[in-house]
């Protein structure tokens, strides 16, 4: 009898252990989309590969196209997926990462927020002996086994580039550099790029170097507080090398205000539709277009070869594979590197609209379809 007791006190005990278990793991991340909740286990993610993308307010990239082009990158090959937005929160990434590795993924795909909360998520990941792609940004001494972004300084190199077009005949002029977020390695890239492009102008004198700063976490509101604060300190401003279409919107933002828009020239970054059509409309001098859907493509090729045990090759990913230098590890990365476009007025219908990365319906909206006609966008 006593013994009969035990036995059912201890079934008892297992089952209420299982419940609390399941209670305090309720998965509510969703399979293939972008905008998931964090979870704290419960095995849900066994055999997928999972993709962690940083935020939603520093580029519509991130809640838009990529989420669109990988999903139907690994549904095309029949691979299971759960993507899901850290919404800029480095504890809630960190919190998805946890569920993706203790759910058993077999490959994790991260954009880091910055470098130290991503080389937690890939040490923990590598622990588990689960492979692990760098995409877009990669993560400083994180040691990701591939890499698969733009080349980074060539961007900085054509946005340094076509500022100088759009300055072309003014005298001296003074150059504001708004910079992307300094725990952004793209960022550091970004500047290395049109840096080299416009230093060699300041030590000659052809142009002055005017305020310099960073923008943390991308954040435009605060973009726009820096620019007002510089044009504050330097009036005279002759052009800003903004790092992508969201601090550009938010200078010429600032500009409009003192009704200085559009003598002003400003870069961006990135081809969003409010950054075209500020292209369109006179108040931003270019941007450059990152192919989105080729590099979700060629990173999503690349971890369905590891998720097969696969060695990825450039004729799998159908992109070349070279090898870029980690600057604060010194190691080498695996590197899927994809070429990066400049957008002018005069090449939107060749660029973005051709690929179908922006449609003209979304681009020729209300007062810009005058400008769309004018500039034979259709």
């Amino acid at each position: 009898m006593r013994k009969a007791m035990l036995a059912l006190v201890a079934g008892l005990l297992a089952t209420g252990s299982m419940t609390a278990c399941t209670d305090d793991n309720t998965n509510s991340g969703t399979s293939s989309s972008n905008g998931g909740g964090a979870a704290k286990g419960g095995g849900s993610e066994s055999g997928k590969i999972g993709v962690i993308l940083p935020d939603e307010k520093s580029s519509q990239r991130w809640t838009q196209e990529d989420p669109k082009y990988l999903k139907q990158a690994f549904d095309s090959a029949g691979i299971p997926v759960d993507i899901q937005n850290a919404k800029g929160d480095k504890a809630r990434f960190g919190a998805i990462a946890d569920q993706m590795i203790n759910g058993g993924v077999k490959v994790l795909m991260i954009v880091n927020l910055d470098s130290p909360t991503g080389k937690a998520v890939l040490d923990k990941a590598k622990a588990a002996k689960i492979k692990t792609v760098d995409y877009d940004r990669l993560t400083l001494n994180g040691g990701a086994d591939y890499y698969v972004s733009f080349d980074n300084r060539q961007v900085g190199v054509l946005q340094g580039t076509g500022l100088v077009r759009c300055l072309r005949g003014v005298k001296t002029p003074i150059v504001a550099e708004v910079n992307g977020s300094p725990t952004d390695n793209n960022a550091t890239l970004f500047k290395e790029g049109y840096d080299s492009v416009l230093q060699p102008l300041y030590d000659e004198g052809t142009y002055i170097k005017g305020p310099d700063q960073p923008v943390d976490d991308w954040d435009n509101a605060e973009g726009g507080k820096i620019f007002e604060q510089m044009w504050q300190q330097q009036p005279k401003i002759s052009g800003v090398l903004a790092a992508n279409d969201g601090l550009g919107g938010a200078v010429i933002d600032v500009l409009r205000k003192g009704k200085k828009n559009g003598q002003i020239p400003v870069t961006g970054q990135d081809a969003t539709v409010p950054g075209l059509q500020n292209i369109l409309i006179g108040d931003q001098c270019m941007t450059v277009y990152k192919a989105i859907r080729p590099e979700a493509e060629a990173a999503a090729r690349l971890a369905i070869d590891l998720y097969k045990g696969r060695a990825p090759t450039a004729a799998s990913v159908q992109q070349s594979i070279t090898k870029i230098k980690d600057p604060e590890s010194g190691a080498y990365v695996p590197f899927v590197s994809l070429s990066p476009v400049a957008v002018t007025k005069d090449n939107i219908m060749k660029t973005v609209i051709h690929d179908n990365f922006v449609t003209v319906k979304q681009l020729c909206t209300g007062n810009y379809a005058k400008l769309c006609a004018e500039n034979d966008i259709k």
